[in-house]
């Protein structure tokens, strides 16, 4: 079996482009201040996730509006109501393995999809937190919106 080396200190960040830019800007912002500016966006607390490409193998980071419960983090995959999958969702199912920034705090962690009953309990709270997820999923349709839960690595207090 072949031992993969993966680059976590080196991800690339979201392509330039019109509507990606303040997204890229985001992360920039993020990561040049250790997680200072950037963890509020709009008022709600974000974490950068890092993931592993599926076929190219090297890792990207994407700003995500989270929940925290019990040292878990709670993320959506709603690509702002795509018709589509994002990329990074695409990616866990090749390599779960991923690293979170949550505002200084740096760390790998575990994810996957949420059962149907821990979504019933994480949907209310996404969306309280950012009701337009709401928007996203109808506009979204019929492709329904996965939430994403990332566990801290074992040995990792939260």
């Amino acid at each position: 079996m072949q031992t993969i080396t993966i680059d976590w200190d080196h991800p690339t960040d979201p392509k330039p482009g019109r509507e990606r830019d303040h997204v890229r800007e985001h992360v920039r912002e993020y990561v040049t201040t250790g997680g200072l500016d950037g963890h509020l966006w709009h008022g709600v607390p974000t974490l950068l996730l890092t993931t592993v490409g599926r076929t190219t193998g090297r890792t990207a980071r994407t700003p995500l509006i989270y929940v925290e419960d019990a040292g878990r983090h709670i993320v959506l995959a709603a690509d702002w109501g795509a018709p589509e999958h994002p990329a990074w969702y695409r990616n866990l199912a090749a390599h779960p393995e991923v690293r979170l920034q949550v505002g200084p705090a740096v760390f790998q962690a575990t994810a996957r999809t949420a059962c149907p009953v821990e979504r019933d309990v994480y949907w209310p709270a996404m969306t309280a937190l950012w009701p337009l997820f709401d928007d996203y999923r109808t506009a979204a349709a019929p492709r329904e919106i996965p939430l994403v839960i990332l566990e801290p690595a074992p040995g990792r207090c939260a």
